[in-house]
């Protein structure tokens, strides 16, 4: 069985003007599906085939550069698509708002720490909202790391991922990572980050 390109949930020019149609096209249809495809490839004949993508991931220091990276870029992308909407943005509700409450003091000062992990990741990465044993916690990982991996500096379950390399967003916002990391909020699905959570 061997990894696929999930299906977006909305069309292409859904997110405008947060998240323009080209880069979403060029993001989705080259970017991720190079990953899937990488993957597919490095895992052929291997112990690694057949298995979940949390699995390979969860002991991933034991495989190799092109598994990490396109298991990486594959799991995280299939998050990111899920956790925006057209219909996104506003704040979170239940147990979920309860739970960032209690982690972070309001819901401002979650924004305020997950977009200083978003703008502050050197290079290319992502910034997360995770679920840890002791409650929430805003990470960022380099590259297409994240908190599944046991090589994991924090380690959780992802519930909410920004993609902050700059393919994400160069068409659009050229070089002011800030602007698209606040145009991200606009199109959070709070109730698929819920539903992780």
């Amino acid at each position: 069985m061997s990894f696929t390109l999930p299906k977006l949930d909305y069309a292409y020019d859904a997110l405008e003007s947060n998240i323009d149609a080209r880069t979403m096209e060029i993001h989705h249809t080259k970017h991720h599906q190079g990953y899937v495809n990488k993957l597919n490839d490095a895992i052929k004949g291997t112990s690694l085939e057949g298995k979940s993508i949390e699995e390979i991931l969860s002991n991933v220091s034991s495989a190799s550069t092109a598994v990490r990276n396109n298991g990486g870029g594959h799991y995280n992308h299939s998050l990111f698509w899920k956790v925006m909407s057209p219909d996104g943005g506003g704040e979170p509700e239940g147990a979920l708002k309860d739970a960032i409450n209690d982690a972070f003091g309001s819901f401002e000062k979650f924004k305020d720490e997950f977009a200083n992990a978003a703008a502050t990741r050197f290079g290319s990465g992502w910034a997360w909202l995770i679920k840890t044993d002791n409650g929430l916690a805003i990470t960022s990982t380099p590259n297409q790391d994240n908190p599944l991996m046991d090589i994991a500096e924090v380690k959780g379950t992802p519930i909410l991922g920004l993609d902050v390399w700059e393919h994400a967003y160069y068409l659009h916002y050229q070089n002011r990572r800030p602007d698209y990391i606040n145009a991200f909020f606009n199109v959070i699905n709070w109730k698929e980050v819920a539903s992780r959570f």
